[in-house]
């Protein structure tokens, strides 16, 4: 672990300089074009922004995603400053997004806006045209296909929706025409050849879509609260969340205008989508970008909130592992929700990003890339910075559900399940469908019908957590098919980030990033996290459709009876449980705060506590839980 540098002074101080750099790429800088100014390690707002060149392009695709015999065109909004005219080359920051004319973008949700009526946006959403374009970019705001100003129907996830990214690249970089708003030619020979993607939520998941094809020209990604798999969003583990969810946010994301226009597309989204199952089919192959992660070229810089129960946090996870060994990536972890770093570390965040576009965009030979890899925050604006994730030393240790009496809960023992010769011991609960989270994990003492807990010792030692538990089970069921959940909770008291608001409430003052002109500011609310006390805190959970045990594209009816074996991951986490609490696990049926559609048999679960486990990745491993005072459980004699 590094301690943080009061935001880096002592470094930039050390290497402080003053440079011209000029911006190479698409061609040959022209000797007498103007020039980025780099000082201090970093690109300097010289170039104006009241007189940045603001235009629309729309480029025809090779798809066609309204089923209309047309190929769709997407529309981008571009603004790039005034010496890319006189020869200056730049690079662009890119941001695909639906909901430029919809849902707006930010925390203040703010929309494009033509004020003028002439074509040409004049009021760019977020700040970052305000704080680049006058450091020597240009910011493109890319309608995703069926949304704002381009034609088609938006998919959700499907290829046209990733492509629609692709095609604003291979216009960029010179592979395919466009034209202007008044049906012109336009050519993008102001551009250096490089475009790093940015964008939260839907924007971050466009920008992972493209990076899985592997087109070139992307640089570098920044997705942040960003879908990795679609399967994932909508579904976990056969367990679907919702109905006829693709149609619904096709139909949210496209404009009052066309809607009508889409139905036919939504209706096939929804004929196809599998809710019948919950199953991962080919709809949800389609949908999936972590299986294509290997494609990806581009650098990336992940954001991601360990408590975003919108797009959960193993979307950052499977992502990470699944990139290639040879891109260059970064990770940061917040205890927030889905909110974008801008609103809960906003000054450190855009100094990172800053650096970050300069080295991987300009060229910029800063420190960004000496620094640690990983930043986490583990209690309000507490961060430490580490080299990997999961961090150095998580080794997976394995704990064991030990019966403690009928009238009280179980206890959690490190050590290998007991062999099978040894006399099981089995737990039965009943399955409810109305199981809530707080009910879930409430007076843990308390021995009920519906629910095992599992508690360990008071802690003597902090234990860390770093990494994906792995929950296993070995159960029999008297129906043909059951849901089955795991609970992770930290018992004691400690304040928390609250998940009311995500984590943050927004106040009145506002701080300003960049240069603004009459009719677009650079100014934004700030944000303070929301703090509450707890006594107890779900740390992360994890759920399973029992006939999705061996395959997530097959349901395979149980034996009422017959005993088999389950195991199904938790939502990855990076959490410490302080000396003087307890870690607690709780095994349920149906859980209504973790998919919505629950099962409605009521079955009765059979535990086999012998081969029963629960996989914790454990910074310092077994000699962690052996100095926090958790006991090793030893089979009896003869065992």
């Amino acid at each position: 672990m590094h301690v943080r540098r009061a935001r880096r002074l002592a470094a930039v101080a050390a290497t402080a300089f003053v440079a011209l750099v000029a911006v190479t790429g698409a061609g040959a800088q022209p000797a007498s074009a103007p020039s980025i100014v780099v000082e201090n390690g970093v690109t300097q707002p010289v170039f104006g922004y009241a007189d940045a060149i603001r235009e629309r392009v729309y480029v025809e695709s090779d798809f066609d995603s309204d089923l209309d015999g047309v190929n769709d065109v997407i529309a981008m909004d571009i603004m790039r400053p005034q010496a890319t005219e006189d020869g200056l080359r730049v690079p662009v920051i890119m941001d695909a997004s639906p909901y430029y004319t919809t849902l707006g973008r930010g925390n203040e949700a703010e929309r494009i806006e033509d004020v003028d009526g002439d074509g040409i946006v004049d009021r760019f959403p977020l700040y970052y045209d305000n704080y680049f374009v006058p450091r020597g970019y240009a910011m493109v705001l890319l309608h995703m296909v069926g949304t704002g100003f381009s034609t088609g129907c938006p998919v959700t996830g499907g290829t046209p929706d990733k492509l629609s990214g692709k095609v604003g690249i291979d216009w960029l970089n010179g592979r395919i025409p466009g034209t202007d708003h008044l049906g012109g030619a336009a050519l993008a020979d102001w551009h250096n050849g490089k475009t790093g993607m940015i964008g939260k939520s839907y924007d971050g998941t466009l920008a992972n879509g493209v990076a899985s094809t592997g087109v070139e020209g992307l640089s570098t990604i920044v997705p942040i609260s960003a879908i990795s798999s679609w399967y994932d969003y909508s579904r976990s583990n056969g367990i679907r969340f919702n109905t006829n969810y693709p149609a619904s946010l096709s139909n949210t994301v496209t404009n009052a205008s066309r809607r009508a226009h889409c139905a036919e597309v939504r209706s096939i989204l929804s004929a196809t989508d599998g809710d019948e199952t919950g199953d991962y089919t080919e709809f949800w192959v389609e949908r999936d970008y972590n299986k294509d992660a290997k494609n990806v070229r581009s650098s990336v810089f992940v954001v991601h909130g360990l408590q975003d129960n919108n797009v959960k946090a193993d979307h950052f996870s499977k992502w990470w592992y699944a990139l290639p060994s040879h891109v260059q990536k970064k990770l940061w972890l917040t205890r927030t929700g889905h909110i974008d770093p801008f609103d809960f570390r906003r000054a450190d965040w855009v100094d990172e990003l800053h650096k970050w576009f300069d080295h991987e965009l300009q060229g910029v030979g800063n420190d960004i890339l000496k620094e640690p890899r990983v930043d986490i925050e583990y209690a309000a604006d507490e961060w430490r910075e580490f080299d990997k994730w999961p961090i150095e030393g998580s080794k997976p240790v394995e704990l064991r559900f030990a019966e403690d009496t009928p009238e009280t809960p179980g206890v959690l023992k490190y050590g290998p399940p007991l062999a099978p010769v040894v006399d099981p011991v089995f737990q039965t609960f009943v399955d409810t469908p109305s199981m809530s989270e707080n009910n879930a994990i409430s007076n843990p003492q308390n021995v009920t019908a519906n629910r095992r807990v599992f508690l360990s010792p008071e802690l003597t030692a902090p234990v860390h957590v770093s990494g994906t538990p792995i929950v296993r089970l070995r159960a029999s069921v008297n129906d043909t098919f059951t849901n089955l959940a795991a609970i992770l909770v930290d018992y004691g008291t400690k304040e928390q980030v609250s998940r009311t608001g995500d984590g943050i409430l927004t106040v009145a003052e506002e701080t300003c990033w960049g240069e603004a002109r009459d009719v677009d500011d650079a100014c934004y609310r700030e944000t303070v996290k929301r703090l509450t006390t707890a006594s107890q805190w779900q740390v992360t959970k994890g759920i399973l459709d029992a006939q999705n045990r061996n395959s997530l594209s097959v349901q395979e009816p149980l034996e009422p009876g017959a005993e088999y074996s389950f195991e199904f991951p938790l939502l990855p986490q990076d959490y410490v449980f302080e000396a003087g609490h307890r870690i607690g696990v709780v095994v349920i049926g149906s859980f209504s705060g973790y998919g919505s559609i629950a099962v409605q048999n009521r079955a009765a679960i059979t535990l086999n506590l012998n081969e029963t486990t629960v996989e914790l990745p454990v910074v310092g491993g077994m000699r962690t839980l052996e100095l926090a005072g958790f006991e090793k459980q030893t089979p009896p004699l003869g065992g």
